[in-house]
């Protein structure tokens, strides 16, 4: 018996862009439409940069009156199965009790945290905050966040009845339902992987308490309904919100396209996410010199993976070429044209947020004794050479701490569809490189909305259905 088809509204939402996809679901695979995309840059106010949450509120919103109209013309007239978001990670947002928005969210690029985890960790030790939550030190991270904040803004935090991560704020404003979803919260540094809880100790070193916090939630759970004002502003009536892997990296980990569990996935696009997937977390002397992250994912598994700084850098030097082809496919083939040997270290600090990204590059190279870029050619080869060399030295790293033997690398998100970036890193790992897909993150929103659903019980069922709806591309090494 042929299954009737549902209908599900997925919001992904990455670094100063999201979209909004109407996707479909026979039984077998998964289609996804593009209803809207949009854009909401960092928003300089003062001396910091913020999130404009009621800008991205305001987008949802016009995609969900556009998805209405959409069901509305099909010849059905079906109704809209559930609603999901996944955010980046780490930022929060701040609410007053009548869930109005206290502050806007400060920007994880904001300078305020330059130093932050130095200065945090002269009255809490790093051994024993990475022993308490398994996490990358990054100066971003909520925790630091929030130290900062104590520090320099402290009303924020006092004035905030309830403090959420970026998808739970989303989700909360919606429905009217405080949570915080496990996969988001383990962005944190104050997420216990042990417990499964914020940790105590760490909310009381920045003057916090639990309950300014959602309760913890299970991606695949049901949030709340759209609120009465909402269900007839969009005329999608009361479509429940579920819970998705909050964090982008966990949907889209989620809907790798794999039969087995015997490689490393590289979620590939302004930042670089590389890793595996485990049972546990990992937490040694090693993982703590090689600074990797312990992450939560679907299912109570864990990521254990490395942020790496990823085609930022090719973004920002983007905006400095002048008379470089406008067209992304052929410029990311210029590299073609340069023979430049130098590389660099994307997560030096230097390329963070630099005024200018060739700037920081010359800059890098001179003082490691490396020949300038001088062309446009020059500087995206040196970014392409630099990622991929990155890839291999994070993957050896990995190697020494996985339990899995690694016999390829699963490419997902947009970088996936740079195949000069894919055939080096072949190379420069020397295994087979599977690219995509590209709409990976949205997929593995999808995939979570029918867990919540009852239409799938299992990741395994969620990886099968994301072969049936997914093409990849092999790339060799060629050495």
């Amino acid at each position: 018996m042929k299954m009737t088809k549902t209908y599900h509204l997925a919001v992904d939402l990455g670094a100063t862009s999201g979209r909004t996809i109407l996707a479909t679901f026979d039984g077998e695979k998964v289609d996804m439409q593009e209803i809207a995309r949009y854009h909401y840059p960092m928003l300089p106010i003062g001396e910091h940069l913020y999130w404009n949450l009621p800008l991205i509120y305001q987008h949802i919103l016009e995609s969900m009156k556009k998805c209405a109209a959409l069901l509305a013309e099909m010849p059905e007239q079906p109704k809209l199965k559930s609603i999901g978001i996944d955010t980046w990670g780490c930022d929060v947002a701040y609410f007053l009790k009548d869930g109005s928005i206290a502050s806007l969210p400060f920007c994880y690029r904001d300078t305020h945290t330059v130093g932050a985890v130095e200065r945090f960790c002269k009255e809490m030790p790093k051994e024993e905050v990475y022993a308490k939550t398994g996490i990358q030190f990054m100066d971003f991270n909520t925790l630091f966040q929030l130290d900062t904040i104590r520090r320099n803004n402290p009303e924020v935090l006092d004035n905030a009845d309830k403090i959420l991560f970026m998808p739970d704020a989303l989700s909360y404003m919606l429905t009217g339902k405080a949570v915080t979803e496990r996969t988001v919260a383990s962005t944190s540094q104050i997420l216990n992987p042990n417990t499964g809880d914020l940790d105590d100790v760490l909310l009381s070193k920045v003057g916090l308490k639990r309950s300014k916090f959602g309760p913890m939630i299970e991606p695949g759970e049901e949030i709340g309904t759209l609120i009465p004002r909402l269900a007839n502003l969009t005329g999608l009536g009361e479509v429940p919100v579920v819970a998705v892997a909050g964090h982008d990296t966990a949907s889209a980990v989620a809907a790798v396209p794999t039969p087995d569990k015997d490689y490393a996935y590289l979620s590939c696009g302004t930042w670089s996410l590389l890793g595996i997937e485990n049972e546990g977390p990992i937490i040694t002397e090693k993982s703590l010199e090689y600074n990797f992250t312990n992450e939560g994912g679907v299912d109570n598994t864990i990521r254990v993976l490395k942020n790496i700084t990823g085609l930022w850098l090719f973004e920002r030097c983007r905006e400095e070429f002048k008379d470089a082809p406008t067209d992304i496919s052929e410029l990311a083939a210029l590299y073609l044209e340069s023979d430049c040997p130098s590389i660099v270290n994307p997560d030096d600090p230097s390329f963070a947020n630099p005024s200018s990204m060739t700037k920081a590059i010359d800059e890098y190279c001179e003082k490691t004794s490396q020949p300038i870029p001088e062309t446009p050619a020059d500087y995206i080869r040196v970014v392409y050479r630099s990622l991929a060399h990155r890839y291999g030295e994070i993957t050896e790293w990995l190697r020494e701490l996985s339990p899995v033997e690694i016999k390829r690398l699963h490419v997902i998100g947009g970088g996936s569809r740079n195949r000069h970036l894919m055939q080096m890193a072949a190379d420069s790992l020397g295994i087979p490189v599977v690219a995509g897909p590209a709409e990976c993150t949205a997929l593995g929103n999808v995939l979570m909305q029918l867990r919540a659903c009852k239409s799938l019980s299992s990741l395994k069922e969620m990886r099968k259905v994301a072969i049936n709806s997914t093409e990849t591309e092999t790339f060799n090494p060629s050495k």
